[in-house]
């Protein structure tokens, strides 16, 4: 009985909808050791990579928070997340220096992300704000 409720409350569970890799979450820690309080935002299409920036050098337009990763809160702007509600992002890094305006350039690597799919167990459980069947 107890398995099936346990089963039950992981399938109920509302999804987080930015998530990070363990390389992305040490990355995040160490900026946030030398810079303080940052965010992400991420503001363009699908070649684009989120930018981490120093939270008070940044004034967060029109965005939706996801969520918060390592600490930090990552942004997507309104228009960008219309198109990608329906999947879960996956905050990670991949080598090279990336944007010279996010604060992880000249480290030698930089923030990418990937998008996973939401399962219809996970858009129930979004409730209101999960995509709407076409």
């Amino acid at each position: 009985m107890k398995d099936s409720k346990t089963a039950e409350q992981a399938h109920n569970k509302r999804p987080e909808r930015v998530v990070a890799s363990e390389d992305a979450l040490a990355l995040i820690a160490e900026l946030r050791t030398q810079y303080g309080e940052i965010l992400f935002c991420h503001n363009g299409g699908e070649d684009a990579v989120p930018l981490c920036y120093e939270a008070h050098d940044f004034h967060v337009g029109d965005c939706d928070l996801l969520g918060i990763v390592g600490g930090a809160p990552f942004y997507m702007h309104k228009a960008q997340y219309a198109t990608t509600k329906h999947a879960q992002l996956i905050l990670g890094i991949a080598k090279g220096n990336g944007s010279a305006f996010s604060l992880e350039y000249g480290t030698g690597v930089h923030f990418v992300f990937e998008l996973r799919l939401f399962s219809e167990a996970e858009i129930a459980a979004l409730g209101a704000d999960s995509p709407q069947p076409a």
